[in-house]
């Protein structure tokens, strides 16, 4: 039987996961939500600023998170939502501040 484990070490996981072009965790910039863990298995949203983003980034992101939580011995469940305007407001304030210059991005 698979070991439980605790909140304290999913929220660790999960709190160290980078944009990929944002010089912040994915945690701070308000994207991860609803997080809740239940016998082994996590359910989440990912709040995206916009649900149009790139199927290649909006992927990435998912399997960042994923990965994250089965490399601990969960199932997960991640649900994709619209940031609110007020979520997307502060994401994007920590984008301009965060911006990586040295990752190719698309126009």
């Amino acid at each position: 039987m698979t070991e439980s484990i605790s909140q304290e070490v999913l929220h660790q996981a999960i709190g160290q996961l980078m944009h990929p072009a944002i010089n912040h965790t994915l945690v701070e910039l308000g994207m991860v939500k609803d997080m809740a863990l239940r016998d082994n298995e996590v359910t989440l949203t990912l709040a995206l600023p916009f649900l149009t983003i790139p199927a290649s980034i909006k992927d990435y992101l998912v399997n960042s998170l994923r990965q994250a939580v089965m490399q601990l011995g969960a199932e997960v469940d991640i649900r994709v939502a619209e940031m609110t305007q007020e979520e997307r407001r502060a994401f994007l304030a920590m984008e301009q501040e965060g911006w990586d210059s040295s990752v190719e991005h698309d126009e």
